[in-house]
Order: C-alpha cells, then sequence, then structure tokens
C-alpha cells in the first residue's frame, strides 16, 4: 500500500508536495448544509446531496488532480470518476475520522496517482506490443486471448445499459467515452451548458454502475 505523507495525504509520484486541504470548509451561505450534512445525505442515495458537493468542492478536486495528471480532458473525466466514486464510497465515510473534505481530497489524490500510474503502464504495454508487432507482424491475428474476450463482452454489457439511458444521457456518454472527448468539446458540439453536460454523465455513470451490477448479478 501506498505510504502516507505526514498529513495523511499520498505522495505524488512527481515529487511534488501534498497539497493540504482547507482547514475549514468555504464559508456557506445561511441556511446552506454543511459538508456532514450532505455526507449524510448521500449515504442515504440523495443525488441532490452530490450535486451540491460537487458545485462546493469541484475546483479544488480539480486543481488537486492536476498537479498529478496535467491534461485538463484527463482531469474532467477522473473528477467525474472520483464524484461517483465518493457517491458510492459513501457509507465509509465516518465523521469520527475527519472531515469529508479531507476524505475526498484523499480519495480524490489516490484516485489521480492511480490514473497516472495506468497512463504510464499502457504507454509502456503500447511501447511493446509495437515492438512485438514489427518483429513478428502476424503474432497478433489468431485467437483472441481471454482478457480480450472478458473486454469484449464488458462492452457489449456496457452498450446494453447505456440503450437504456435516457437520450441526453446516452448521447453524452457515447461522445465522452467512445468518441473521447471532453466535457467541454461535448458542450460545444451540443451546444449545451457545461454544467449540464456533468450532470448528464454523473447521472449517466451512474446508471451504467448499477445496471452493470444488476446484469452480471444475472450471470
Amino acid at each position: 500500500m501506498e505510504p502516507l505523507e505526514p498529513d495523511g495525504h499520498l505522495p505524488d509520484p512527481n515529487g511534488a508536495p501534498a497539497p493540504r486541504a482547507p482547514a475549514s470548509a468555504p464559508e456557506l451561505e445561511p441556511g446552506a448544509p454543511t459538508d456532514l450534512e450532505l455526507m449524510q445525505r448521500i449515504q442515504e442515495e440523495d443525488p441532490e446531496a452530490l450535486s451540491l458537493l460537487y458545485d462546493r468542492y469541484n475546483g479544488i478536486l480539480k486543481a488537486l488532480i492536476l498537479r498529478v495528471i496535467h491534461n485538463e480532458a484527463e482531469a474532467d473525466d477522473l473528477l467525474q470518476e472520483i464524484f461517483m466514486e465518493i457517491w458510492n464510497q459513501a457509507k465509509n465515510f465516518s465523521a469520527q475520522k475527519g472531515k469529508p473534505l479531507g476524505w475526498m481530497v484523499t480519495l480524490a489524490r489516490r484516485r489521480a496517482i492511480d490514473g497516472l500510474r495506468k497512463k504510464q503502464a499502457y504507454a509502456r504495454a503500447g511501447e511493446r506490443l509495437q515492438s512485438e508487432t514489427e518483429q513478428q507482424p502476424d503474432a497478433w491475428v489468431h485467437n483472441a486471448t481471454a482478457e480480450e474476450i472478458t473486454f469484449s463482452d464488458t462492452r457489449v454489457l456496457v452498450r446494453q445499459v447505456i440503450n437504456t439511458l435516457p437520450p441526453a444521457q446516452q448521447q453524452a456518454i457515447n461522445l465522452a467515452f467512445f468518441r473521447g472527448m471532453s466535457q467541454r468539446e461535448i458542450a460545444a458540439k451540443t451546444n449545451t451548458p457545461l454544467g449540464t453536460v456533468k450532470t448528464r454523465l454523473e447521472l449517466g455513470l451512474k446508471k451504467i454502475y448499477d445496471g452493470l451490477k444488476e446484469l452480471r448479478d444475472e450471470l
């Protein structure tokens, strides 16, 4: 497991010091729910609470991600995944162990570092594949491996779930994950506010996650 720095954060693989979470949450408007109240509502599966938490902290978390990833589009995508993980892992949050923001920062930083490592691993694998293909041009045109078959099956399941989404969410998911467009590019192409695109992706991803779980349980 990755060793933590003294402040409880994971170290940056590039050597940069870990950013610290603000000592307190941003000043809230009168009557606005606290971070803890939002987390409790998310634990009760209240999507509005997740949206409020996103609006409050997406800037802080994205800045943290960019210190590791250094790519705007990839940071946007990873930010969506992180908020989906916040939704799915909210039950593991405990106020006795710290504040919601500290928990989210630790989660986001870990995911950003994992994302960077996967990207580096894919790059190395691509280089090896290119080298092996040049040496043995026919080596990759025979039988599919078990991993390739599993990946193909997963894509089929994902497509099945996507087809059940509302049209607007289908469009956002297809443009983001099958055409590789960033959220800003999707907003420009569809003439839709950026915030709406983000919401569609958030809701679509949650439904895909839940739908895949149901389909796999049936298999």
